[in-house]
């Protein structure tokens, strides 16, 4: 069973609608930024299909997101390859959601986050929810449009920084990712603070006899 509207419909009983999903790509890769999305929607013109968007294909992801940025409203954050060496890749991705509930168009009453935490100072009553891109219809529309947000960055960045495979592993440690990374060298989008990147620069750093 996919997720449902259980979770949001719950809230909106109770007075706290309008409620926003809201989840985070990009917490494992070795480059590039932590991209999030919050959603909130209208049940009645909801595409089908939806789910946890690690379980869809590229193509059925990307479609799924033209449908839904036309049907939801929606906003998009981001933490930068700076801000998580800066502060961890934990803080980071709260910081990417609060912005993109700041972006939404309109502001929610309550907030369902994918994970079991809520971000620090968070403005809005919030759940946190776990598994909540598979349970929650709002979460997984988020979960989407921050995962294809994601992957576009990364194409993008693939064409600046050509060897690393970004356009396909979408900077996730991947055999070919770390093999050019220790031939290739670290990119200003690599981030440091991550072992196999810090490992590299360690050894870089060291004197040759």
């Amino acid at each position: 069973m996919g997720p449902t509207d259980f979770h949001e419909r719950a809230l909106i009983d109770r007075g706290l609608g309008p409620v926003a999903g809201v989840d985070e790509a990009g917490r494992g890769p070795l480059a590039g930024p932590v991209v999030a999305a919050a959603v909130i929607f209208d049940p009645a013109v909801l595409p089908p299909g939806l789910a946890d968007s690690k379980t869809l294909s590229a193509k059925k992801r990307a479609d799924l997101c033209d449908l839904l940025r036309g049907t939801v409203a929606f906003g998009i954050g981001q933490a930068s390859v700076e801000e998580i060496d800066e502060m961890n890749i934990l803080r980071a991705s709260h910081l990417a959601m609060l912005r993109a509930v700041a972006a939404l168009p309109n502001p929610p009453r309550h907030l369902l986050i994918d994970g079991n935490m809520i971000p620090r100072d968070c403005p809005h009553e919030a759940t946190a929810l776990v598994k909540g891109d598979a349970l929650a219809l709002s979460i997984a529309a988020a979960s989407i449009l921050a995962k294809v947000a994601r992957d576009t960055i990364m194409r993008d960045l693939a064409q600046h920084f050509p060897g690393y495979g970004w356009e396909t592993n979408q900077g996730y440690p991947s055999k070919s990712h770390t093999s050019a990374l220790r031939d290739l060298g670290v990119t200003p989008h690599h981030r440091r603070s991550f072992a196999p990147v810090r490992n590299i620069l360690y050894q870089a750093d060291l004197p040759t006899s």
